[in-house]
C-alpha cells in the first residue's frame, strides 16, 4: 500500500506532467489534469492516515534510484546552465557552475555510496505539507484549466502554450511532494533544484519581456540558494559523515562550526521563501498567469523554503543561530507588512502579505518553543489555504474588469457578486475569528512574548 502510495504522490504528477505535453488535445489535457488532482488528494489523505514511515524503493531494472537521482541532477543543472547561456546572464552560468563543480567532486571522490540512507521519510510536519501541496495545489491545477483558456484568448495566440505551461504546473506538484518525503539530503537538493526550473519556467512564460526579466531574476536568485545548499551539504557531511536527515535531527542540536553547513542551507531556504533582501523574485513574479501566482505564493515554492528552515529547526534550537534567523524573519514580517499598506496593486498586495506571513513562519522556526512550532505548522496550514483563495479572486476580477488595481474594484458586488462574496470571504479568513490564521498569529505572539 506504502509504495503505491507514494508512487502516486510523487510519481503520477510527473507522469501527468509529461502527457499534458505531450497530448495536444485540450479535452484530453483537462482529464488529465482533474484526474491527478484526484489522485493526488485521495493518495495524500491515505498517505496521511498510514502515520510515520520511512522507505526505501530499492532498485529500479537494476539502477539504483539513487544513482537515477544524481543523473538527473547533473541533467537538471546542465538545463539551468543552458538556459543561462540562452538569456546572456553571466551570473546564472557562474551559479549554475558553482553548483555543477563541487556537486560532480563531492558524488565521485567524497561521498561513501555505499552508506545506508533511507531516501524517503514521512512525519506528521512532512505529511501535512503533503496534504497542503496535494489540495491546494491540486484545486490552482485544476482552477487554470478555464483561466488559461481565457487567458490565451486575452492574448490572441495563434498556438497554445498550454501543453507547456500544464507541463511545469503539475510537475511542480510532484517536486514538492519529494522534497518534502525525501531523507536523504541529496535527494531534497534534486527536488529543490526541480521547483527552481519549474518557477522559472511558469514566471516567463508569457514571453513578453518584463516576464522574461522578473523570471532571470527568479532563477538566478533560487540558483544562489543552490549554491549555499551545495556548499552547505557538503560541509555538513564534512563534519557529520551522514546526509541522512532524521539521524542528524535524532542526534539533537548542533554547536560551534557545525552549525555553519546548517546556516548555509537555512540561507537556501531564504532565498526559496523570499525572505528580505531575496523577496523580489517573489514580487516580480506577478507577471505570470495568476494559478502561477496562487502556486508560488501559497502551497508550493515559497513553502519548501519554510519547510527547509522548519525541518532543520532542532539542530539550531537555543543557538546564537536561531536566534538570527528569528530575528531576520521578524524583520521580514514587520517590512514587508509595512510595505503592502502603501500599495493598490492586488496582486502586490497579497504579496508582500505573503512574504510577511513567512517571515513570521521562520521567526517561528528561530524561536523553536514547542508553541512557537505549533504556531508555524499551523500558519503553513491555513495561510496557504486563504492566500491561495484570495490570488484566485483577484486574477479572476482582473479578468472580469481589466484591473487588478483594488481602487478600480469599487462596486464590485454589482458586477461580479459571487466572485466579491468569495473575496470578502477569503480576507475575512486572514484576520477574523474563529479562522486559523489569527489564532496561528496570535500563538506566534505568545510563543514570542516569552522569549
Amino acid at each position: 500500500m506504502l509504495p503505491a502510495l507514494l508512487f502516486i504522490c510523487i510519481v503520477v504528477p510527473i507522469l501527468a506532467a509529461g502527457a499534458c505535453f505531450v497530448v495536444r488535445a485540450q479535452a484530453v489535457r483537462s482529464a488529465t489534469v482533474l484526474a491527478t488532482g484526484a489522485l493526488l488528494m485521495v493518495g495524500s489523505v491515505l498517505l496521511a492516515a498510514q502515520g510515520a514511515f520511512s522507505f526505501d524503493p530499492g532498485t529500479l531494472g537494476g539502477l539504483g534510484w539513487g544513482t537515477l537521482i544524481s543523473v538527473l541532477d547533473f541533467l537538471l543543472l546542465a538545463v539551468i546552465l543552458f538556459y543561462g547561456f540562452r538569456l546572456k546572464s553571466r551570473l546564472v552560468q557562474i551559479l549554475a557552475l558553482l553548483q555543477i563543480a563541487p556537486l560532480a567532486w563531492f558524488e565521485l571522490f567524497a561521498l561513501d555510496h555505499g552508506a545506508a540512507v533511507l531516501p524517503l521519510h514521512g512525519d506528521g510536519l512532512s505529511l501535512l505539507m503533503v496534504l497542503v501541496i496535494s489540495f491546494v495545489g491540486s484545486l490552482i491545477c485544476i482552477f487554470a484549466i478555464p483561466y488559461m483558456k481565457k487567458h490565451e484568448e486575452h492574448l490572441h495566440l495563434a498556438k497554445s502554450r498550454q501543453p507547456r505551461f500544464f507541463f511545469f504546473l503539475v510537475l511542480f506538484l510532484g517536486a514538492m511532494n519529494g522534497l518534502v518525503l525525501a531523507n536523504n539530503l541529496l535527494w531534497l537538493y534534486f527536488f529543490f533544484e526541480v521547483t527552481t526550473l519549474c518557477s522559472f519556467m511558469l514566471i516567463g512564460h508569457d514571453g513578453t519581456e518584463e516576464a522574461v526579466r522578473n523570471a532571470t531574476r527568479a532563477l538566478w536568485m533560487n540558483s544562489l540558494g543552490g549554491v549555499a545548499f551545495v556548499f552547505g551539504m557538503i560541509l555538513l557531511y564534512s563534519r557529520t559523515g551522514t546526509l541522512d536527515l532524521q539521524a542528524l535531527l535524532m542526534a539533537g542540536p548542533l554547536a560551534g562550526a557545525v552549525l555553519l553547513p546548517v546556516a548555509l542551507i537555512c540561507l537556501a531556504g531564504f532565498t526559496k521563501a523570499a525572505q528580505v533582501p531575496f523577496q523580489s523574485w517573489l514580487l516580480g513574479a506577478m507577471v505570470a498567469p495568476t494559478p502561477v501566482s496562487a502556486l508560488l505564493h501559497s502551497s508550493t515554492m515559497v513553502k519548501a523554503g519554510v519547510y527547509l528552515v522548519l525541518r532543520l529547526s532542532p539542530l539550531y534550537a537555543g543557538s546564537f543561530l536561531g536566534t538570527s534567523i528569528a530575528l531576520f524573519g521578524g524583520f521580514s514580517f514587520l517590512a514587508t507588512a509595512a510595505l503592502a499598506l502603501g500599495q493598490s496593486n492586488g496582486k502586490k498586495i497579497l504579496a508582500y502579505s505573503t512574504i510577511g506571513n513567512l517571515g513570521l513562519i521562520i521567526a517561528c522556526a528561530g524561536l523553536g518553543t514547542p508553541a512557537a512550532m505549533s504556531a508555524a505548522i499551523l500558519l503553513i496550514l491555513f495561510h496557504a489555504v486563504s492566500k491561495g483563495l484570495l490570488f484566485l479572486c483577484v486574477g479572476t476580477i482582473e479578468q472580469g474588469i481589466g484591473s487588478r488595481d483594488i481602487e478600480d474594484m469599487r462596486g464590485l458586488y454589482k458586477v461580479m457578486p459571487r466572485t466579491a462574496i468569495i473575496t470578502v470571504l477569503g480576507v475575512a479568513t486572514m484576520l477574523l475569528p474563529p479562522f486559523g490564521v489569527l489564532l496561528s498569529k496570535w500563538l506566534a505572539i505568545e510563543a514570542a512574548a516569552h522569549n
